[in-house]
């Protein structure tokens, strides 16, 4: 199997023993393919994977793409209606959301909505309760949750509740901490909040939030700090990689929050420093997509093999998307 770099050179390595999916052979376009005895029947839900925004004064493009496992290729999807950066992504009954986010001249408030059936954009999903830039977004209990952001260089710790009965947002108990670009997870029931800024500095403090009473609670600081982030709930652990820290360097490293002993543990680094990634779980896989490695903005994906501990190159997207995020739809 062929596996390539950023440039498209490739990169003799040995195979892993269990790939949960196998990379391709091709260019920039090639992306992850199931094992034939993994595809699902013709007709049967599967997963879907997209990479949604990516927003640059240089690029401000916003562009969505949808990986397309029947053809093991990345395909252009409609684009956001508002261009922006640092947009939240959320995924929520078969649909993607968008919130917030900020472009060259102001922070934005409204959210969007995507039907990947119609490959269309609405807008008529009601605004967060102010504009705000590197929000976390994430389903729980079938609501959307919106957690801190900033507005210029002001750190919030609001919370609010998305109710798609009602299209409604509602403040939530606040965060402990003011936090920006943080990581957030859903585990076990509860919602758990990692790094991030203060405005200030890159934070390994760690929240949770409890919905049965409505508070929050410190955790186990993470063992670095990190802003911007990739987080992923993979084979029941929190996983957490890249961003950058206090001393704003590209991070490759990783770790990962064992829920019973609430203890971070060390993961091998991954292939490439990347900041302002998305950690995604697609069809059993944790991958990790895009960010930027102090250099340029990456279009390639790692794999993560949980039996050899390892990160192996693992095809890219067509097009570089600068603080984009993966959505997977079930």
């Amino acid at each position: 199997m062929g596996v390539y770099d950023e440039q498209g050179a490739t990169l003799d390595e040995p195979e892993p023993r269990r790939p949960s999916i196998t990379a391709s052979r091709g260019g920039s376009v090639c992306g992850p393919q199931l094992p034939l005895s993994r595809r699902p029947p013709k007709g049967a839900v599967s997963e879907k994977m997209f990479v949604v925004g990516g927003w640059t004064p240089d690029d401000p493009s916003c562009s969505v793409e949808q990986f397309c496992p029947e053809y093991n290729e990345w395909r252009k999807a409609a684009d956001m209606i508002i261009r922006r950066g640092q947009v939240a992504v959320g995924t929520l009954g078969g649909r993607i959301y968008t919130a917030g986010g900020e472009d060259d001249v102001r922070w934005y408030s409204s959210v969007e909505r995507y039907d990947p059936d119609a490959d269309s954009w609405s807008a008529d999903v009601a605004p967060l309760s102010s504009p705000r830039s590197g929000v976390c977004m994430l389903a729980m209990d079938g609501a959307l949750f919106a957690v801190g952001g900033h507005l210029s260089s002001t750190a919030t710790n609001t919370v609010e509740r998305y109710d798609p009965e009602t299209n409604t947002w509602n403040k939530q108990a606040p965060l402990l901490t003011r936090r920006t670009r943080a990581a957030a997870a859903v585990l076990g029931g509860h919602l758990y909040v990692m790094g991030g800024s203060d405005g200030h500095v890159a934070l390994s403090s760690v929240e949770r939030y409890d919905p049965a009473d409505g508070t929050w609670s410190m955790c186990a600081h993470m063992l670095s700090p990190r802003e911007n982030a990739g987080c992923a709930v993979h084979r029941g652990h929190i996983y957490v990689a890249g961003g950058r820290d206090e001393l704003n360097l590209e991070l490759a490293t990783a770790e990962r929050l064992h829920p019973e002993t609430m203890r971070w543990t060390p993961v091998k680094c991954m292939r490439s420093k990347r900041d302002d990634l998305s950690l995604a779980v697609f069809n059993g896989a944790l991958l990790a997509v895009g960010g930027y490695d102090g250099v340029t903005s990456l279009k390639t994906a790692e794999i993560y093999d949980h039996e050899t501990n390892t990160w192996r190159h693992f095809g890219s997207m067509k097009s570089k998307h600068p603080g984009g995020r993966v959505a997977v739809l079930c």
